[in-house]
């Protein structure tokens, strides 16, 4: 085996973050635990488990492919395995085209309603990235697409969502688009440069904050109209509590005159947050 073939793995889990995984298939598994009011098969979890891999793969490489030139251009992105070489299109098309077989493979592996609604997440991977350059509702665009992560693995377990599952991904909407605003302050300089669009272009940095907590709030929120509907226990309330906790934490992290420390804030505190909001929904449901 030549040294680029041992290379390669690693090359593509660092192209689609592999670790940032821990944003959505926690909240895939809440949504699972909630529609069962208990812990589901192991078959069910197993196939939501790759259907979730399979899908951000997928989200993920054709994300990279389609700005691969805005990349190029950008400090902070350009040496990023597209723009710098170390992958070839062609070798990121073909992750692509295995991400979504096995995604598909995986949705027909779960309840009969998934078989149809597959194309519906892959039609918002596609669109999402081209979002940045015509508007600064992006973000949003984005929570939807990993708010789809509680509603798919709630149908892939129940067959149907009722209006819990759909709280319950309005919340992962709102925490994801208010987020994803303080990443955007990574670039603000870049993509005003570019007419890219973003909140913090259309906004400026004291915009993302006003928004991130409006939304970050509305969040909460919505994980309590969630657990007020199903009737959750004390596990359930005590997780709501520490993910309000853990964003109030993320939001004391960085001022809009000093963001030395946004990048725990994006990532630490965000990952931090779906684990533990599972942990707790996974305790209630046993």
């Amino acid at each position: 085996m030549t040294a680029a073939a041992v290379q390669l793995p690693r090359l593509f889990a660092r192209l689609v973050k592999l670790e940032h995984t821990v944003f959505a298939l926690p909240f895939a598994y809440t949504g699972a635990f909630l529609a069962e009011r208990a812990v589901p098969s192991a078959h069910d979890l197993l196939w939501i488990t790759l259907a979730m891999v399979g899908a951000r793969t997928a989200a993920m490489g054709l994300n990279r492919l389609i700005d691969a030139e805005v990349d190029a251009r950008n400090l902070r992105t350009a040496q990023r395995e597209l723009p710098s070489g170390a992958l070839s299109r062609g070798q990121v098309v073909a992750l692509c085209v295995a991400a979504l077989a096995l995604f598909v493979i995986a949705a027909f592996e779960l309840d009969p309603v998934v078989r149809w609604l597959w194309p519906i997440p892959v039609a918002l991977f596609g669109v999402y990235p081209y979002l940045k350059r015509i508007t600064w509702l992006c973000h949003l665009w984005l929570g939807a697409c990993l708010g789809l992560a509680p509603v798919g693995a709630w149908l892939a377990v129940a067959g149907s969502a009722p209006w819990e599952a759909w709280t319950l991904a309005g919340a992962v909407v709102l925490w994801v688009a208010g987020f994803d605003m303080f990443y955007a302050l990574f670039d603000l300089d870049h993509d005003r440069g570019e007419g890219l669009h973003s909140w913090a272009t259309k906004w400026g940095v004291t915009g993302v904050f006003a928004g991130a907590r409006a939304f970050h709030l509305g969040a909460v929120a919505l994980l309590a109209a969630t657990g007020a509907g199903l009737g959750t226990g004390a596990w359930y309330w005590l997780g709501v509590g520490v993910v309000a906790c853990l964003l109030v934490y993320e939001h004391l992290l960085v001022r809009p005159n000093d963001l030395r420390r946004l990048d725990a804030a994006f990532f630490t505190v965000n990952g931090v947050i779906s684990l533990v909001f599972f942990v707790f929904v996974l305790l209630d449901s046993v």
